[in-house]
């Protein structure tokens, strides 16, 4: 993500090739072992859509998936398989740890954010995402910064698509003060995030400018609650990214995140904010 937050630098050539060739060994076992991707999903215990995306080689394959492979495709196969996700694991960097946490994203049964630095990509309307990749340094072509923006609106389903996964946004003030983008960007974002803060599982909450009991101050951060109720972190920056599963780290970050939520403004107190925002525009 590149501190455009959601995003990723997944427009890595090589990277993209490495994964679609792991898709094509997967499916090629599968279909050996005679299985759809819907029942080797059940199978291995993930959804039928994120088996889909690992094939199409536009997700990174869960580092178990072998493990988890072996019972619906064999010892052999499951080998293969692990063989070819430690070739995708030594290539080491921002691609392919984005690549991963947005499978896990995919999977998630709640997801919090909390960001300081630009708009959580899940809630960056396309003329914000715009702005966002035409800042990036070096410059992207007109072709990359397309593919970029589309790969970004395409990720912002899972709002949609995940009605029973709760998602928490915590947004500090001077992110929509600072009017990136310039007014029009920025009311157009004021009313994307007062819709998606009336969807039932979604709360967009604002950290206000001055909040001197503030727990944020070692930076952006990403949660997720997985399927069996474990929590992972993610972390990023200025090229480099970690997906954390230590369960102290975690941990950490959890009750950073749960502090973060009592100083931040209410769901209502933060859509009001955002109305007079929009109003002043």
């Amino acid at each position: 993500m590149t501190v455009d937050s959601g995003g990723g630098n997944n427009g890595d050539p090589e990277f993209s090739d490495s994964l679609k060739t792991f898709g094509a060994v997967l499916k090629a076992l599968r279909d050996e072992a005679g299985l759809t991707q819907e029942a080797f999903a059940r199978k291995v215990r993930y959804s039928a859509h994120y088996v889909a995306k690992i094939e199409q080689g536009k997700r990174f394959p869960p580092a178990d998936l072998p493990q988890r492979a072996e019972e619906a495709l064999g010892a052999a196969a499951a080998k293969v398989l692990a063989a070819a996700a430690h070739s995708l694991t030594r290539k080491a960097g921002l691609a392919s740890r984005f690549h991963e946490w947005a499978g896990i994203e995919e999977e998630a049964v709640s997801l919090y954010t909390y960001e300081c630095r630009v708009i959580p990509g899940l809630l960056q309307p396309e003329s914000y995402a715009r702005a966002v990749f035409e800042r990036r340094l070096p410059p992207l072509t007109e072709e990359q910064i397309e593919r970029q923006v589309t790969s970004r609106l395409a990720r912002q389903q899972l709002l949609i698509e995940l009605p029973n996964t709760s998602f928490c946004f915590l947004i500090e003030q001077a992110l929509l003060e600072r009017r990136f983008g310039g007014a029009e960007v920025t009311r157009t974002l004021l009313e994307g995030l007062l819709t998606h803060g009336r969807r039932r599982n979604v709360e967009v909450l604002v950290m206000p400018l001055q909040q001197e009991d503030h727990s944020g101050y070692d930076g952006s951060m990403y949660l997720a609650e997985t399927s069996d109720n474990k929590w992972l972190g993610y972390v990023e920056g200025h090229n480099t990214s970690t997906v954390i599963s230590d369960t102290k780290a975690v941990s950490a970050m959890l009750q950073r995140y749960g502090k973060m939520r009592s100083q931040a403004l209410s769901r209502q107190d933060s859509t009001s904010l955002l109305e007079q925002m929009r109003g002043a525009l």
